[in-house]
């Protein structure tokens, strides 16, 4: 990796207004930064991201959003440093180079090759609906571990995540996600200031830990947007389970799916939402 990336939380200028006085101080900013995913030579897609985790962050991307099929279809990352984006010198942008399997970079480009043939609006200059790749597979039989999750574990959960959001003790503006056992106990949490990112980041960290396929729940600190849901089932976990509320979409996915997904955890209460 690049010594010259940029730091996660800049010290910016700010003024503090309140009914007495303003006063002018330092402020600690989470960075937003762009960050070019290059596979095989080719950019596919430029993230604005918190500058750090970048290569899980590239691994869990490729890996969530089907690039590559398994971690070992990635030979290699790079992390580097790019000049100053557009006349901005405050601005730098990131490369994150992937080498990965012939097979899935074939695949790859014919996507790519598909997508600029079409004309019409929606995501990713799909036409229709049914170009939509919103699930993958239905997931195999919900595990019996997820069908018994109970309010006392993911109230555990999520009574951990202040502690571990470091990034966001400082700076604030930050999502976390993090991977918790079916007790609640979390082991692992990314942050970055987009929850697809921090998702990604974490679906990346438990390929390199060889930890997918282990019983246990993913938990957020945002909504459960349809996106976070559809990494998830590609990814094989059948708990999401998110600080604020879903959308529509999300919850037909999750059914869709076969998973099981919790919104609005915090306090008191949980709510599920897939019928799953």
């Amino acid at each position: 990796m690049s010594s010259d990336l940029p730091s996660a939380v800049q010290q910016l200028p700010a003024t503090v207004i309140t009914p007495e006085a303003s006063v002018s101080r330092l402020d600690a900013i989470a960075a937003e930064v762009p960050v070019a995913l290059v596979f095989n030579g080719i950019s596919h897609a430029v993230m604005m991201c918190s500058p750090q985790d970048l290569e899980v962050f590239a691994l869990g991307f490729a890996l969530s959003e089907g690039i590559i099929d398994q971690a070992a279809d990635c030979y290699g990352i790079e992390v580097q440093a790019l000049p100053p984006c557009g006349t901005d010198p405050e601005a730098p942008g990131i490369n994150v180079e992937m080498q990965i399997a012939s097979r899935c970079f074939a695949r790859l480009k014919e996507r790519r090759r598909v997508l600029t043939g079409r004309t019409g609006c929606g995501i990713c200059g799909i036409d229709s609906m049914d170009a939509l790749d919103l699930v993958p597979e239905p997931l195999p039989q919900l595990p019996e571990w997820a069908s018994q999750l109970d309010l006392a574990a993911l109230q555990t959960a999520f009574s951990q995540l202040p502690q571990l959001q470091l990034l966001n003790q400082q700076a604030g503006a930050v999502h976390a996600a993090g991977w918790a056992t079916p007790s609640g106990q979390l082991q692992v949490v990314l942050e970055d200031v987009g929850r697809h990112n921090a998702l990604d980041k974490l679906l990346g960290h438990m390929a390199q830990q060889q930890m997918l396929g282990q019983p246990g729940l993913v938990v957020m600190t945002s909504r459960a947007s349809y996106e976070l849901v559809r990494k998830c089932a590609r990814m094989g976990l059948p708990v999401l389970a998110t600080i604020s509320a879903p959308t529509s979409l999300a919850i037909q996915v999750a059914n869709q799916a076969g998973m099981r997904l919790f919104g609005l955890c915090r306090g008191p209460r949980v709510v599920r939402y897939s019928h799953c």
